[in-house]
This record gives C-alpha cells, structure tokens and sequence, in this order.
C-alpha cells in the first residue's frame, strides 16, 4: 500500500527491487517460523465459535452499514446510543481469507527490529492459517488463492504467495462470496480517510474484518537526529532535513492520531484492529487476532 511519511534510511530503489526479488527465498523460512509460532500457542485450541446461521446466541456486535435491518437487536440498542446486531454461533465450517501486504513499503528493517515488515507479515498470516486450517477452517487469500480446507493449507499458501505477482493497495475480493471473515495484514500508511475508502466497501458487502496494522519500531519512535535523508519506497521521493529531532514530536503526532483514526473507524463498523510493532512476539499478535475471530478479543488492540 503505497506509504505517507514512510521512512527509509539510504534504502536505494535498486536494493528495495532486488528484495523484491528475494520474496520466494524469505516465504519458506516464513513458513517455518510460523509453524514453530503456531505450536507454541495451539495447545488448549479446538476450534473457534463462528457468527453465522444457527440457533445459539453467541454475541452482540455494532451494526455495519448495509447489513438488514432484521438483524438489529432494537431491546440491547435502546440501552445507549449505539446500534447492536445480534449474532448467533454457526457449527459449520467457515471460511477465512488471509491477506498480506507485500509492497515495497512492507520491506523496511531499522535497528531497532529483527525482522522486517514483510517477514513479520507473512510469518503471521501462515501462522494463522495453520491455526484455522487445524480448526478444520477454510483459508484463501484473495487473489492468490481459493480457499482450501486441509491441514497443509499453510504450506499452500506459502508456495501460492511465491509465485503471486507484486502486490499494491488492497486486494482484489471480486471472488468472495457469502458471509466470511478477512483478515488484512499491511502497514496501512495512508492517511486514515484513504485507507477506509478502500476498506468500507468490504464491511458494506458483509465481511466481518480484522485488520493488523504491522510497524517497525522506528516508525512510532522517530529516533533519528541530525542530517537524515528519508526515502519513500514506493515513489522514490526523498526529503533531507538538517536537523531530524526537530520534526519529532510533529510527527509523532501525525503517526498516532492516524492510527487512531482508523481504529475507531473501524470499530464504528463492527470490525476489530490492532497494532503490532516487529520488535514484538509474533506469537503475542497471533493469540491476539485468534481472539477477535473468536470473538473474545476488543475491537482496538495492541501487541
């Protein structure tokens, strides 16, 4: 997704290419991280309560625009002033589309982290579909990949993912069909009003959302001072400041009230957020996500 305020440290066009180039080599060592993640945090999980057609209460949500109306819970809604749908536990199998953001963007590593955001991404997004594929869900990736169930679906979607072409922006969801969750996986660095712009449209068509904004932690904490050249890596635009501190707490400001922003739109919209820096677990924002789509989790977390 192209990025706003994207820092890049001396990161040249022809390096952040030939990274490019190195996905299909970083996918199977991802797949093995996220294999050992998902061991580590799987123990006690047997299966998920799922929303959908049944007869069991399973929770209250916010109403979405464009859901029917039918579905509203008017006795919880008149308690305050928000608007409820009541949702029931479905038994049958479900269907969960992972997605990953794998543009340039996703590519950057300061110091500070050991990984970078694409790895973490991905590490997560095959760590989840082990997770969900032993809980006998189907997993698909939006243009990637149809949605498979089986015990190996991670390992499908990793070889899947090694031969996608470059992705930008979000993805095509033409193919999804019927209630489902999406699981959304990028750094999410536009300004808030153009990400929702993209997002709205899933929620209106009844896809119950979890978005996992990924950061490196440099991005939060602008440790830079001095001369410091930044590079978007999308568009190759450099900006040179002579004194780096300076721009610090103005764009800390920037950094966090987007982030807000877009938390509190989506949970306005019944789908759930959450923040995960890379110099966190992985397996911390792999329990956390399983929760929102148990429905255990708060719509705005941080990892």
């Amino acid at each position: 997704m192209a990025s706003i305020g994207q820092i890049v440290e001396q990161t040249p066009g022809s390096e952040v290419l030939k990274r490019a180039r190195q996905r299909a080599v970083l996918v199977p060592d991802c797949l093995v991280e996220a294999r050992r993640i998902a061991n580590t945090v799987i123990a006690g999980w047997h299966g998920r309560r799922k929303r959908g057609v049944g007869e069991n209460f399973w929770q209250f949500r916010p109403y979405a625009e464009g859901e029917s109306f039918s579905r509203i819970d008017w006795r919880r809604s008149a308690r305050d002033d928000h608007t409820y749908v009541r949702d029931l536990e479905w038994e049958a199998a479900h269907t969960v589309w992972l997605w990953a953001d794998l543009s340039p963007s996703m590519m950057y590593k300061s110091t500070l982290s050991p990984v970078s955001k694409e790895s973490r991404a991905l590490v997560l997004m095959l760590a989840l579909a082990e997770v969900l594929a032993r809980s006998g869900e189907r997993i698909g990736c939006p243009g990637i990949m149809e949605p498979v169930s089986a015990r190996n679906a991670a390992e499908r979607l990793a070889t899947a993912i090694m031969h996608a072409p470059p992705s930008a922006g979000l993805p095509e969801t033409g193919m999804i069909r019927g209630a489902s969750d999406i699981v959304l996986i990028g750094d999410f660095l536009d300004d808030a009003d153009t990400v929702m712009e993209r997002i709205s449209p899933l929620a209106r068509r009844g896809l119950r959302g979890h978005v996992i904004e990924i950061a490196d932690p440099a991005e939060e904490t602008f440790p830079y001072s001095g001369r410091t050249e930044f590079t978007d890596p999308e568009t190759g635009e450099k900006l040179v400041s002579g004194r780096a501190e300076s721009l610090r707490e103005e764009y800390q400001r920037a950094y966090i009230a987007r982030r807000d922003n877009i938390g509190e739109a989506l949970r306005r919209m019944g789908w759930s957020f959450m923040f995960h820096r890379t110099d966190s677990l992985a397996s911390e924002a792999l329990v956390a996500v399983h929760m929102h789509l148990s429905g255990q989790g708060p719509g705005l977390a941080r990892s």
